[in-house]
């Protein structure tokens, strides 16, 4: 239980810390798949981020049906979680938001490429799921399995994904790398469209380099940056 009980105090201080740093606003979520049951996951109930507490936390199955929803209003966009870890066995922790840098690419096609060292992690390429393509004219929210689904066969075998209209999803292997991933993918959309105002002719990083970067992205690493966000958002440190 202990290990649970760490992995849940990291949910509530991912919630405040992507709120902090304007990943999401007073909507998006972030969720965890349970350690010792992979058909289950963790996501706060329908709650602005930044005051998203313990008690707020609700488990759910890969249908995205709660465990005991305590009485509470759910989040309509859990099917965005329950479709990617029924796809992605890889996966323990999901991200949607609506990263503001990253929305007009998502709605000209204008492929983004990670530029910077630290931004390798979202992939060589983010790709953009149009949900009008298959969906029609919706309201843009993933309200069903059947489009959560559409979703994770775009995000495929990626860490990100833009969507029309909408903003992102973000999935990685744990908790705080889904977090540092997200991150990094809204300071690559803004250094993006700094780069192309100044040239057409950005280098972008190579196929290697990337794969270097993200090779290396240890959780070592990534602990130096989710020691300062905790000490930023007045959160517990835990090591790792």
């Amino acid at each position: 239980m202990a290990k649970l009980d760490d992995l849940l105090e990291d949910l509530v201080t991912a919630n405040h810390v992507l709120a902090k740093l304007g990943i999401v606003d007073s909507f998006g979520h972030v969720s965890v798949r349970h350690p010792d049951r992979p058909d289950r996951f963790f996501l706060s109930c329908s709650r602005a981020p930044e005051r998203v507490k313990r008690d707020d936390l609700v488990e759910f199955n890969l249908q995205c049906e709660p465990i005991d929803a305590k009485g509470k209003h759910l989040y309509t966009e859990r099917p965005i979680h329950g479709a990617i870890y029924e796809a992605r066995s890889d996966v323990m922790s999901v991200i949607h938001n609506h990263s503001p840098s990253t929305v007009p690419f998502g709605v000209t096609g204008h492929k983004m490429r990670p530029l910077m060292h630290m931004c390798g992690t979202i992939g060589h390429e983010v790709p953009i799921w149009d949900q009008h393509k298959k969906f029609g004219d919706t309201d843009l929210l993933v309200r069903t399995m059947d489009q959560g689904r559409d979703l994770a066969k775009k995000l495929s075998k990626g860490a990100t994904c833009l969507m029309r209209g909408h903003g992102a999803a973000v999935a990685g292997p744990y908790l705080r790398r889904t977090v540092y991933t997200a991150v990094y993918l809204e300071l690559n959309a803004k250094l993006q469209m700094q780069a192309e105002a100044i040239t057409k002719k950005v280098r972008f990083l190579t196929k290697g380099e990337v794969n270097k970067v993200t090779e290396t992205t240890s959780p070592a690493n990534v602990n130096r940056a989710w020691e300062n966000w905790c000490r930023m958002v007045d959160r517990p440190y835990r090591e790792s």
